[in-house]
């Protein structure tokens, strides 16, 4: 219940509690200004008496009565029998004084919360008949003209407060109905706070998961690849009698470990790779392309095609990540004598292609990603769907491979 619907429940609990009170010093100031001055004793002392009996019946029922905001006023054997007999003395006072009928009035005001089912329009009929009596000239009547004007009058009193009655049963009803709904709707969103609080946790769990891939492949792009190529050039040294030419090799093993360190650094902090950090995409792929014909000894040549432009740090780090890949699988399975590898920009569209002439292979054929396996082809279609882009392989046994990674071009926004 909000502060409004507070403040409002409160004004009608104060309006039920000292409304009889009113009318009934409203009928009596009334009653005193009109009374008779030569009306017997008796009748002073039936009035004084009645008043009294009726002062002492609302400090009764105002002790014991149900209210208050948070108390339902509901009706009771008690409010039926305080009702009636509050009707019992606005009936006889009234009979003293037509003014008294406004002390009857209080009948209308809350024969919802004192009289139960089928009693609540008696109450509301009987509380008529005597204001119908205080209008038609007061009690007792007679003649026939009186009698007709009360009969008229007292269906008119009955209908207005049956219809009144009525319009204040729906709109109980609907404020119940609106209070079901509250209700109902405070439990949706209890419900939907609960799901989104559950879909946090499932999206961060989700996000560890992502993460941990992440590393897994940046460590297998790196560190791996940097081990692969030291573990060869530090065969070629085992191998080569010339001091010479193993000087150079483990000058070579040397540079790889520097490279792999630095990249396994900027691999946990989730940075650009070490190659882009001072470098443009097309100038990070040439360099990486250039060094790894060196170190295989195979022919490969890297293209650009279209206007080079500035690229998001993911994009370009993703692209430059799936070239290494793919030179990393054509060095180790292609046995390839020339590779090419060309970036193009096209538009809002960066295409990635990498061919080689190696011993190609079947694509039903390729095994599925083992504990001891590398990320390959899964590694670099998962890579390019990250950034909502996509892989294409075409290969075949002895025609080679040919790779192609289209990426949205979203520009570097710094």
């Amino acid at each position: 219940m909000s502060a409004v619907d507070t403040q409002i429940e409160r004004r009608w609990e104060q309006f039920h509690t000292w409304g009889p009170y009113g009318l009934l010093g409203v009928s009596v100031v009334a009653a005193l200004v009109t009374a008779d001055p030569q009306a017997g004793a008796a009748k002073w002392y039936s009035g004084w008496a009645l008043l009294g009996a009726a002062v002492a019946l609302q400090l009764w029922w105002h002790s014991t009565r149900p209210g208050g905001p948070d108390r339902s006023r509901t009706p009771s054997r008690a409010g039926t029998a305080y009702y009636f007999v509050r009707w019992a003395l606005a009936f006889a006072l009234t009979w003293l004084n037509p003014f008294f009928a406004f002390y009857a009035a209080a009948g209308y005001m809350d024969a919802d919360e004192t009289l139960p089912g089928r009693w609540h329009r008696l109450g509301l009929f009987a509380s008529a008949v005597i204001v119908a009596g205080a209008q038609t000239g007061g009690m007792p009547i007679g003649g026939v003209v009186q009698w007709t004007v009360f009969a008229v009058l007292l269906v008119f009193n009955s209908a207005l407060q049956m219809a009144v009655g009525r319009l204040t049963e729906q709109e109980k009803q609907r404020s119940a109905e609106r209070t079901e709904t509250i209700a109902a709707l405070r439990q949706a969103l209890d419900e939907n706070a609960a799901l989104h609080a559950q879909l946090l946790v499932q999206a961060r769990e989700a996000g560890v998961a992502d993460e941990r891939r992440r590393l897994a492949a940046e460590i297998h792009d790196t560190i791996a690849q940097g081990l692969a190529g030291i573990i060869a050039q530090l065969q070629v040294v085992i191998n080569t009698p010339d001091p010479e030419a193993a000087e150079d090799h483990v000058g070579r093993a040397l540079a790889l470990a520097r490279h792999s360190l630095g990249e396994a650094r900027r691999s946990v902090h989730n940075l650009a790779p070490v190659a882009l950090e001072h470098d443009g995409l097309p100038e990070a792929l040439k360099k990486t392309v250039a060094e790894w014909g060196e170190r295989t000894g195979t022919r490969a040549e890297f293209t650009l095609t279209g206007t080079a432009e500035q690229l998001h740090e993911e994009v370009a780090a993703t692209l430059l990540r799936i070239v290494q890949e793919a030179l990393s699988n054509a060095a180790r399975h292609a046995q390839a004598s020339r590779v090419g590898v060309t970036l193009s920009y096209l538009g809002e569209e960066v295409i990635l292609d990498i061919r080689d002439d190696g011993t190609g292979f079947d694509l039903l054929a390729v095994p599925a990603r083992s504990s001891a396996g590398g990320f390959g082809l899964d590694g670099m279609r998962a890579r390019a769907e990250r950034i909502a882009g996509t892989l294409t392989v075409e290969s075949e046994p002895g025609l080679g491979t040919a790779l192609s990674a289209r990426v949205p071009l979203v520009r570097d926004d710094r």
